[in-house]
C-alpha cells in the first residue's frame, strides 16, 4: 500500500469542506491550488478564495495559477511529487495536469452522474424538482464531468429544502465519499463505472440574470423550487410595480398554496401581516425578500414600513 502525496485544487467554501476532512484524517497535502485573487464588491478589494483562507491558516503549500498550461506552474507541480491529485469545485484542467499523478486525478461532483453536469448541481435539482440528488467521484477526463466514476452517495432532498441548506448537507456527504474513495485508491482497489449518455440527462447549467428571473405565469410549485433553488445566493428575482413605482426585488424563501382564484397571475395580495402573490394555480406565500438598498428582511418587516395598493403586482 503506497503512501498517497495529494494535491487539492479547489476554490469555494464546498469545497473547503473536503479539504478540511482530508487534512483531519491525516492524509498529506503537498499542495494546494486554487484560483488568483481578484478584486470584489463595492471597494473592490482583494478577495481570496474559501480555500486559500483555509490553506494559510494550515500553512499549506499553496499555488494560484492564471494560466494551468504555463510551464512555471507545470514544473512547480511536478516538483511537489504528488501521486494523487483531488478536485472539488475547480475549473477545467488540460491533460497535461490530470494525467500527472501516478493514481490520477479524482474530482467530486455535487450530483449523481451523469445527472447535472455541470456549473451549477445543487441549484438545478432543487429548480427541477427532485426529490433525491447525491455526490459522485470520478477520474477526470477531456470533457466536463463525463469521466469513469468511481463512487456515488445519494441523499433525499426536502420539501422546503433551500440550496444553501443542501449544499451543507452534499458537503458533510461528500467528505465522506471522499474519504471512501482515499481508501480504495490507497488500497488498490477501485473499479470505475463508465458513464452513460442519452439526450434526457439533464445539465446544470451556469446561473444568470435570466435563468433566475421568476416567472410568474408559471405553476406555483415550479416558482417555489426556483426560489428555495437559488437561496441564499444568487437569489431569484422579479419587478414589483405599485402604480409609478417599480422595485428589483429578490426572494428567498416561499411557500406555495394551491388553490382556485381570479387573480391575474403576479397579483400581489398583502396585508400588514402576510403578503401573497398569485400564480395561476394558487399563491406564493412570501416569508423572506429583499428590496433595493434594504437588508433581507421578513414579510412582516417589510410590510411594517410599506403597504402595497389594490394595482402591485410583481413582474
Amino acid at each position: 500500500m503506497e503512501k498517497l502525496r495529494i494535491v487539492f485544487m479547489g476554490t469555494p467554501e464546498f469545497a473547503v469542506g473536503i479539504l478540511d476532512t482530508i487534512y483531519k484524517n491525516n492524509y498529506e497535502i503537498v499542495g494546494v491550488i486554487t484560483a488568483a485573487d481578484k478584486p470584489a464588491g463595492r471597494g473592490q478589494k482583494i478577495k481570496y478564495s474559501a480555500v486559500k483562507e483555509y490553506a494559510l491558516e494550515k500553512n499549506l503549500r499553496l499555488l494560484q495559477p492564471t494560466n494551468l498550461k504555463d510551464e512555471t506552474f507545470l514544473e512547480e507541480l511536478r516538483s511537489l511529487n504528488a501521486n494523487l491529485q483531488v478536485v472539488v469545485a475547480f475549473r477545467m484542467l488540460p491533460e497535461v495536469v490530470w494525467r500527472m499523478p501516478k493514481f490520477g486525478t479524482f474530482n467530486l461532483h455535487a450530483s449523481l452522474l451523469p445527472e447535472y453536469r455541470g456549473a451549477a448541481p445543487i441549484n438545478w435539482a432543487i429548480i427541477n424538482g427532485e426529490t433525491k440528488t447525491g455526490v459522485t467521484t470520478f477520474f477526470i477526463d477531456d470533457k466536463i464531468d463525463t469521466g469513469a466514476m468511481i463512487l456515488n452517495d445519494e441523499i433525499a432532498i426536502g420539501e422546503n429544502e433551500t440550496a444553501g441548506e443542501l449544499h451543507d448537507r452534499l458537503m458533510v456527504l461528500g467528505s465522506e465519499t471522499v474519504m471512501k474513495t482515499l481508501a480504495l485508491i490507497e488500497k488498490g482497489n477501485v473499479t470505475t463505472t463508465i458513464q452513460a449518455d442519452s439526450p434526457e440527462i439533464k445539465t446544470a447549467y451556469k446561473l444568470n440574470r435570466d435563468n433566475c428571473k421568476i416567472d410568474w405565469t408559471q405553476s406555483g410549485k415550479a416558482i417555489h423550487n426556483l426560489v428555495r433553488g437559488l437561496s441564499p445566493y444568487p437569489a431569484a428575482w422579479c419587478f414589483i410595480r405599485d402604480n409609478k413605482l417599480e422595485w428589483n426585488v429578490k426572494i428567498y424563501e416561499t411557500r406555495f398554496e394551491a388553490e382556485s382564484h381570479s387573480h391575474a397571475t403576479g397579483t400581489i395580495l398583502s396585508t400588514k401581516k402576510e403578503m401573497k402573490i398569485a400564480a395561476k394555480d394558487g399563491f406564493l406565500k412570501i416569508l423572506s425578500l429583499q428590496f433595493p438598498g434594504k437588508k433581507r428582511m421578513t414579510a412582516p418587516e417589510l410590510l411594517n414600513g410599506i403597504s402595497f395598493s389594490e394595482k402591485a403586482i410583481a413582474l
